[in-house]
């Protein structure tokens, strides 16, 4: 089965008798710069007949989805799934900046019917009820990623410049994110908690990661940051 990468308008042929890595360095060399991003972060290899994705780091994870969104897997250091769909979306974030690559197969195993899904032991992506400030504040954090165009790299804004873009005050904008994380939390969705070893930069790149991935928000929707919306304070909390 051939597989290529695309990352920002290159494509890459990972070969099936080596491994092929992603990372700060690598075969898919992402930002030498940025710090945070582990040297070789994950690892597309070949074996037992399929295509894995495996999560070589120590720190960072990575949200995979099919091209649909309809199918939705956290990868967490040690773990690896197989490349079984036709486009295999990756998305993750290392430090401030979102990166995003895509995976294409001209043979997959496994195809994803919209009426109905499919069962391949990843999570299935349900209906998650947002009012209008709830969304708004996920554009907020998702709109430099939404604005690229293809795959690449995006930086998320810090909550004061989330909370500026909104009018909002930095309180108003970090209660209204607690509420939002808990109630993706409360469907399952992992890396919403906060707590010890759980930095505000983590949750935020995470909600950015599953919101995008899932086509929850899409680039359609950013004309709804600059709409007016009737000033009902506590509408978004439930």
């Amino acid at each position: 089965m051939d597989i290529t990468v695309e990352f920002a308008g290159e494509y890459y042929s990972p070969q099936p008798d080596e491994p092929f890595y992603v990372g700060r360095q690598g075969d898919l060399e992402l930002d030498e710069d940025n710090l945070f991003l582990h040297r070789h972060f994950l690892e597309i290899s070949h074996t037992d007949g399929l295509w894995w994705l495996s999560n070589v780091g120590a720190r960072l994870t990575a949200t995979v989805t099919d091209s649909s969104g309809g199918v939705n897997a956290w990868l967490a250091p040690g773990a690896r799934l197989p490349i079984v769909f036709e486009q295999t979306t990756v998305v993750f974030t290392a430090g401030p900046v979102t990166y995003e690559f895509t995976i294409h197969s001209k043979a997959p195993t496994l195809r994803i019917d919209s009426s109905g899904g499919a069962d391949s032991g990843q999570s299935t992506i349900g209906h998650v009820p947002l009012t209008v400030r709830q969304k708004l504040l996920i554009l907020a954090l998702a709109e430099p990623a939404l604005k690229r165009e293809g795959t690449g790299a995006s930086e998320i804004p810090s909550s004061a410049q989330a909370a500026q873009r909104l009018g909002w005050t930095s309180t108003r904008f970090n209660r209204k994110l607690d509420n939002v994380c808990e109630k993706f939390d409360r469907i399952g969705v992992q890396g919403m908690r906060g707590g010890q070893g759980r930095l505000a930069m983590n949750r935020k790149a995470r909600l950015v990661e599953y919101a995008v991935s899932s086509r929850l928000v899409t680039k359609d929707d950013l004309a709804l940051l600059d709409a007016p919306v009737a000033d009902a304070e506590d509408d978004e909390d439930s």
